[in-house]
């Protein structure tokens, strides 16, 4: 059947049938039709020929066109579709390089397979631009909550309808045992939405943190208004969760207004998390402050904050170690989740008990080094002093202070404390020596011998080697692994080397070795500077 003999406003209407049945642009379905129809053509006129088809928007007259390109005479490569200058001067004035001949050829007769080919592609185009449509729709609600009816249950996994396309809601993503049956209503977090081949997924989840927050946004007005915001949220779904909020208006009380009149507020964020259990935690700047209220409802007797590691130290008394805990460690955990720290919990005894030790063993350490007696030692130990460094360097003055203690006296303790100091550093790098450490590592600046000892027996003996240590291997750090966080020893971690020093000296030995340009970090660290100074102002 010939283009021209069927009712050419019928491929218009036909268009506008499909563009509203599937929702999308009538124009994408035109569009379709005409590359299909494209094709038809090619395959009566051959594959070479660039044959386009025009569909007029008013009429649905359907324009078909033979498009021949003016390319140099040694281009040509395709002669259907390609011709010369000289050739393009027997149809154009002047032609040039690059100009095109459009001539419109008859219209096609559509066979049966030609008219399937045809179908094939608009019905391809069609299911495109409708997954695209679905992208664009849900990609800009992730974060939000959806409501959804589900459909069936395949293999542990939801799949919820949910309006214009479907979602999945993995097993892994429901709370505890929830069942569900076709036809129910579910609410979920949209999670994330991917563009796959197959078209757009759509993963829902009901365990996600912010699910939680997205519910208290919708049930508390104070938060959707800014009144109040969520600083954190720690979740075990379908048992426990805790939520640290803040309100930036003093008349108004976070936790009071996200609790409600009688709990109505957080009764209905309870009931649709199956009973999950919500403490609700006035935020506070202060890191000691914030964990103390996160592990409610336990009492906190003392915090010890070490922010190097983002590790806490919390004590509390014997009878509320349980319920600090919780059960199977569900109270700490939240709070370790909630604060972003790593808590350990002792009690008031063994909390005297490891300072007990630490008193002990620096005793011991002055006894030993300085040849004091055991009462001399715990007074130096008392008044604050931890190690033989501190007892040699330490201004005289503050000597003086411990009762007892003479300008002579003081003297006396800090020259034998330089000297175990200067023996300790022999022996270190004597050692170090025997290991096979060279004088390029030992003369490196900001390595006492007792680095240098400890890299030596990490093999690490010449500059070259510790120019290639990356700034954890010396400093120490942590990495999460599996959500929980490993501790990663450091090569020089036991002389106190922070991490942003280690990188430092690690710059330098590469610099000194020539391998990094020094102009090139100079650079780099005007054009950090400057980054800074945008942002400053950007904040202000």
């Amino acid at each position: 059947m010939a283009i021209t003999s069927a009712n050419q406003l019928e491929l218009l209407q036909t268009a506008e049938a499909v563009a509203r049945e599937k929702m999308i642009d009538p124009a994408l379905v035109v569009e379709a039709m005409e590359e299909s129809l494209a094709r038809a053509a090619k395959s009566r006129y051959g594959s070479e020929m660039d044959i386009r088809v025009e569909i007029d928007r008013k009429t649905g007259r359907a324009k078909f066109t033979r498009v021949r390109t003016v390319v140099e005479d040694d281009a040509v490569e395709n002669y259907q579709a390609e011709m010369t200058v000289a050739q393009a001067k027997q149809y154009l004035d002047d032609p040039k390089v690059g100009d095109t001949y459009v001539e419109e050829v008859p219209p096609v007769e559509m066979g049966r397979i030609a008219a399937q080919s045809a179908k094939q592609v608009i019905l391809q185009k069609v299911r495109e631009a409708e997954r695209d449509r679905q992208f664009e729709e849900f990609k800009d609600r992730v974060g939000t909550i959806i409501n959804g009816v589900v459909k069936r249950e395949e293999y542990g996994n939801v799949i919820v309808d949910v309006g214009r396309g479907e979602a999945i809601l993995r097993r892994n993503e429901k709370i505890g045992r929830e069942a569900y049956r076709p036809n129910d209503r579910v609410r979920c977090y949209i999670k994330d939405v991917r563009r796959e081949q197959r078209g757009p997924q759509i993963f829902l989840s009901r365990t996600d943190p912010q699910f939680m927050a997205e519910l208290f946004k919708m049930e508390v007005p104070e938060i959707y208004d800014g009144i109040i915001e969520i600083k954190a949220v720690a979740r075990d779904p379908g048992s426990r969760a805790k939520i640290a909020v803040i309100s930036y208006d003093n008349s108004i009380d976070p936790v009071g207004a996200c609790v409600g009149m009688r709990g109505s507020r957080v009764q209905a964020v309870v009931n649709e998390l199956q009973g999950e259990k919500i403490d609700i935690i006035p935020w506070n700047e202060d890191q000691a402050t914030f964990l103390v209220n996160a592990l409610q409802p336990a009492e906190v007797s003392k915090v010890v904050i070490d922010e190097d590691a983002q590790r806490i130290e919390v004590v509390v008394p014997e009878e509320q170690l349980s319920l600090a805990i919780g059960r199977r460690g569900q109270n700490v955990r939240l709070a370790s989740q909630l604060t972003g720290l790593d808590i350990d919990i002792m009690t008031e005894a063994e909390d005297s008990e490891r300072r007990q030790k630490e008193f002990e063993e620096r005793t011991k350490l002055f006894v030993d080094a300085l040849d004091l007696d055991e009462f001399f030692a715990q007074l130096l130990v008392s008044e604050g002093f931890t190690n033989l460094e501190e007892v040699a360097y330490v201004d005289l003055d503050e000597l003086l202070v411990i009762d007892g203690v003479d300008e002579d006296t003081a003297s006396e303790l800090q020259a034998r404390a330089r000297d175990v100091i200067e023996a300790q550093a022999k022996a270190a790098l004597d050692k170090a020596r025997e290991l096979g450490v060279e004088d390029s590592l030992i003369a490196f600046e900001g390595l006492t011998p007792q680095m240098v000892l400890a890299l030596a027996e990490d093999d690490v003996k010449s500059l070259e080697d510790f120019a290639t240590c990356a700034d954890w291997e010396l400093a120490g750090g942590w990495t999460t692994v599996k959500g929980e966080r490993v501790k990663d020893e450091g090569i020089l971690e036991k002389f106190d080397v922070s991490l942003e020093e280690a990188q430092n000296m690690v710059m330098t030995a590469r610099v000194m070795l020539g391998w990094v340009d020094p102009t090139e970090l100079e650079a780099d660290s005007d054009e950090a500077d400057i980054d800074g100074d945008d942002d400053e102002e950007a904040e202000a």
